[in-house]
């Protein structure tokens, strides 16, 4: 008589393949592999079509070892946007994200961008009667698809109705998986929205305290069975060494005190908003190491992280969950559903892109620097920042911009004079948000120096600027160089003391190109995109003629 094959043991834990991802920010197309916003440590990334082929082979490879996999954001999906997705509303950008099988998103500051009621259309569809393609925007171009919203959900614990205390947007999802298993996942937006974004965009909403929020969502889930709870996060922080993606170098921030204020049944936090990547263990308020995550931006990388769940106790077994930032590297065949999502975009985008905008009486306007490093159209795109109105808040006007050399990516090309939308967002192609600040003489002056020392100093850096003017010594000294006495604001000599209203990008804002000087400033305001001010400079200026370059001097 043969004995009875022992009975097969029951899995203890099952492993679910989570994949993460932040600040999409509508980059379908990839950038150039040769600017910051195209390249991780050198290597080409990014790019809507590559990122759903790494998602899908993420995917087939965890179900080839038995896993279920499911997929989320960290925020600003939307909002500061390449033309491609921005001249549509972003609706492309979510039709993107239907197709890569997103289950779900945490609702970052940018997506307030174009107000709360749009956003909600963002979840819902719809469409707006925007003009057909009047103000370089057009929904639901194609008058055989109508804008269905999205297919995953978008989630705000955080932000509320004032007069009613209900949420805008669900708190929480909450996902089924094999072996009765059930995963949480909180939407936390940024606290601080109301501070940089426009007023209207937000108006008659109540934006609460992230941690407090989320530890008071924790009885309520853990009534309803639930142990397993993920924070999507859109707040961030800064590893001391950004190239290093997958490790979590001397991390500082807003996220880190996040962290560690967290209810310990939180089990991981994806979190986003600083575009940078990191991989991180940051101990919970219980002393026990708690996984905190963050994959760069524009879809140049993505988080895996192998959840392990204990069966018997339905929580997340810390100690046997991993992550991975991985590169989406361009080596890989390009998806076909993206790429026939894209080339449909790039045809309906044509009209706006050839639109012309205003004229220029010379046939180009120059990026090629004068002997002081001053460029003609430095100076343009300096004094459109300076005129835009998007950066005034409180009544405070700007009254000095800064723009960064390298960000003008093109001479102003035209067609005989004719400058089209395209042509100046060839010029400008980052979308970077213009930030209105306050900074003292003392720390303007500083901040003048460090165009020539610090990371400047073996290439100097000299900022297009707009309100202000001085004079410089190449030969001098690195840290006084800048004749202090030459520096003069709207024609006055400028003052240590006093408080003065700047503008510049957020590339700068946050301290890139060595200038660091930036990040000392105070009350910084988020306004619109350098590319509409831009735009709505030449066409306020139509026809509009360069100037002389004598803003800056060398002695």
């Amino acid at each position: 008589m043969t004995q009875a094959a022992p009975a097969k043991p029951k899995p203890t834990h099952t492993q679910i393949n989570l994949l993460a991802l932040n600040d999409f920010h509508g980059n379908l197309a990839p950038n150039p592999a040769t600017s910051s916003s195209g390249n991780v440590n050198g290597t080409p990334a990014g790019g809507a079509e590559y990122l759903a082929t790494h998602l899908e082979n993420l995917r087939a490879a965890a179900k080839a070892q038995g896993q279920e996999s499911v997929t989320v954001a960290a925020g600003d999906l939307i909002g500061a946007s390449p033309l491609l997705s921005a001249a549509f509303h972003d609706e492309p950008t979510i039709e993107a994200m239907n197709e890569m099988g997103l289950d779900a998103a945490s609702v970052g500051n940018h997506e307030f961008d174009e107000g709360w009621h749009e956003l909600l259309r963002m979840q819902t569809g719809g469409c707006l009667n925007d003009g057909d393609g009047q103000n370089n925007q057009n929904s639901c171009p194609d008058p055989k698809a109508r804008f269905k919203g999205a297919d995953f959900d978008y989630l705000s614990a955080n932000v509320f109705f004032e007069n009613t205390q209900q949420t805008l947007l669900a708190p929480y999802t909450v996902k089924r998986f094999k072996n009765g298993q059930k995963i949480a996942f909180i939407g936390m937006t940024l606290e601080a929205t109301p501070n940089i974004v426009t007023k209207a965009g937000v108006e008659g909403l109540k934006f609460t305290d992230e941690v407090e929020t989320a530890n008071a969502l924790v009885p309520k889930l853990r009534k309803q069975g639930i142990e397993s709870i993920v924070v999507l996060l859109h707040e961030g922080g800064f590893p001391s060494d950004p190239r290093a993606f997958n490790s979590c170098p001397g991390i500082s921030g807003p996220v880190t005190d996040i962290a560690k204020n967290l209810d310990p049944a939180i089990d991981a936090v994806i979190s986003g908003h600083t575009h940078t990547a990191y991989n991180c263990s940051i101990n919970d308020p219980a002393g026990k190491p708690r996984l905190v995550t963050s994959a760069s931006s524009f879809g140049k990388v993505v988080t895996q992280v192998r959840l392990s769940i204990n069966n018997a106790t339905k929580d997340v077994d810390r100690l046997n969950t991993l992550a991975n930032n991985l590169i989406v590297t361009q080596d890989v065949p390009k998806n076909r559903d993206l790429t026939k999502l894209i080339t449909k975009y790039q045809t309906l985008v044509a009209p706006i892109e050839s639109k012309v905008i205003g004229h220029i009486t010379t046939p180009s306007v120059v990026r090629t620097p004068d002997d002081s490093g001053e460029s003609p159209l430095g100076n343009l795109i300096a004094d459109a920042q300076l005129a835009d109105p998007s950066t005034v808040t409180g009544g405070k006007t700007p009254v000095v911009a800064f723009m960064n050399p390298g960000g003008i990516r093109a001479d102003l090309a035209s067609n005989g004079g004719a400058v089209t939308f395209g042509q100046a967002f060839t010029v400008q192609p980052f979308n970077n948000f213009l930030v209105s600040m306050d900074m003292t003489g003392t720390q303007i002056k500083a901040l003048l120096e460090q165009q020539f020392s610090g990371a400047n100093q073996a290439a100097n850096k000299v900022l297009q600027v707009a309100g202000i003017t001085y004079t410089y010594n190449p030969a001098g000294t690195p840290g006084a160089k800048v004749d202090a006495a030459s520096v003069k604001i709207a024609g006055q000599p400028i003052v240590d003391g006093t408080t003065y209203r700047i503008v510049t990008n957020n590339f700068l804002s946050d301290g890139g190109d060595g200038f660091p000087a930036f990040t000392t400033a105070t009350n910084k305001f988020f306004g619109g995109l350098d590319i509409d001010a831009f735009a709505a400079y030449l066409a306020a200026h139509d026809p509009y003629t360069p100037g002389p370059t004598d803003r800056i001097s060398v002695s």
